[in-house]
């Protein structure tokens, strides 16, 4: 497994790999999600690329940048139980070199949810993406699915930009009480890993009412809600039923592909989670 730091190192050794590339970006602090990524990786693709690049574009002011957890040589022994190709190890200032002042921006699905509760996320994202897509040059990107919203707009710039990459989503990974694995999670104790359970119960109540029959969209986010407000040390941010496609809020019947989704406070930590549904194909 090589580890390369800057850009004009990687371009070099990227010339003379040859097959399909499948590339897994990360923030580091690695977990079992991030692990079924490079899994996937290697067996859809005949080379594998990782990049761990903690990418402050992506944190507003007063965010957790400067606690966020950090342990690169932890996440280089994991990643060497693989059959990993190269890890791609940049610094902000080979990523971001001085007087860097160009953006890229999505302007329809980075609107909503996580883009209206955290302005300027997207762009961190969009744009670091499209960074390292002109460096890494893979067939295949892999993304996980806890991050749905993300998802899409790298599906869309992919689509919009041209860029000759498939992408591939992969399943949420769970702990064992149905916590959505997030590096974030390192900041809860046992307790309040506990209490964070609540949002997967809340959304798999919201899942049983689909199942059962329900349609109507208000009934679905009220259960979400009524759900978790039940466990006081729980603040929504937002309980989301939209389309998955177009993540426009549903405001009375579901049908078609639907995304449940919400945004969820413990203290000063901030959980996401999710479950798509095909209405259509399900009674």
């Amino acid at each position: 497994m090589k580890t390369i730091s800057t850009i004009q190192e990687f371009r070099k050794w990227r010339k003379g790999i040859t097959g399909s590339i499948g590339f897994v970006p990360t923030m580091g602090a690695l977990h079992a999600g991030h692990l079924s990524l490079v899994e996937e990786s290697i067996a859809t693709c005949q080379n594998t690329i990782v990049s761990i690049y903690l990418n402050p574009a992506q944190f507003a002011p007063g965010e957790d940048l400067n606690r966020y957890p950090k342990t690169i040589d932890a996440d280089i022994k994991k990643l060497s139980s693989f059959q990993v190709d190269c890890v791609f190890l940049p610094n902000d200032s080979e990523m971001y070199p001085k007087e860097f002042s160009t953006q890229i921006q999505e302007n329809f699905l980075s609107r909503v949810l996580e883009g209206n509760s955290r302005p300027g996320f997207f762009t961190g994202v969009t744009t670091i993406v499209a960074k390292l897509f002109n460096i890494i040059e893979p067939t295949h990107v892999f993304f996980g699915e806890k991050d749905a919203q993300q998802l899409r707009i790298v599906e869309k710039i992919i689509s919009d930009l041209n860029y000759p990459i498939e992408v591939i989503s992969c399943s949420i990974i769970r702990e064992k009480n149905g916590l959505a694995m997030s590096s974030r999670n390192e900041y809860l104790n046992n307790e309040e890993r506990i209490i964070a359970a609540i949002i997967q119960q809340a959304l798999q109540e919201g899942k049983n009412l689909i199942i059962s029959g329900e349609r109507n969209s208000k009934i679905i986010r009220d259960k979400i809600i009524h759900t978790i407000s039940s466990e006081k040390l729980l603040r929504i941010d937002y309980v989301s039923v939209a389309d998955s496609k177009t993540l426009i809020e549903i405001s009375d019947k579901i049908e078609g592909d639907i995304l449940v989704s919400v945004a969820v406070y413990l203290g000063e930590i901030r959980l996401i989670d999710n479950f798509s549904y095909s209405v259509s194909s399900r009674r």
